[in-house]
């Protein structure tokens, strides 16, 4: 048995105008439902073993917190980056969400070593993703500047 402790678990939450089409937008990017955390408010959405998204209507997420939800079509309270396998992965997740109503609203990012595109999804949330040459990042010295 590994003295390791278990691996951190991120739960990213995120308020909703419309929780059926955020749903299906989160499912396109390839987002897995896991029904055992939701009800008629919230859905948690799993990405990995440890990266889970709660999308909550707004009425849900403000039973957390008094704080204004902005409006993330206009303002940026957080950028959301997922990492993935190829530089293929990303434009194929990225073209999912352009062809799922998101748009891209800021220009990929190629750095040779690193490549990157972003989408917001239907209510402006940002999410980044991107794919990184680890190999050849830490060989140009160029980690710790991504």
């Amino acid at each position: 048995m590994s003295n390791e402790p278990a691996p951190k678990m991120i739960f990213v939450n995120l308020p909703v105008s419309d929780l059926p089409a955020a749903i299906a937008f989160y499912e396109a990017v390839g987002g897995v439902r896991n029904d055992d955390f939701a009800d008629d408010s919230a859905q948690m959405i799993r990405f990995s073993d440890v990266i889970h998204v709660m999308l909550l209507t707004h009425e849900r997420f403000r039973s957390f917190t008094p704080r204004k939800i902005p409006d993330a079509h206009e303002t940026a309270q957080v950028l959301l980056c997922l990492s993935e396998t190829s530089r293929d992965a990303v434009d194929d997740v990225v073209g999912r969400a352009l062809a799922s109503g998101g748009t891209e609203p800021n220009p990929k990012q190629d750095h040779g070593f690193m490549y990157g595109r972003n989408f917001a999804d239907l209510d402006g949330h940002i999410w980044e993703v991107m794919w990184m040459d680890m190999e050849a990042a830490m060989a140009a010295g160029q980690a710790a500047e991504a």
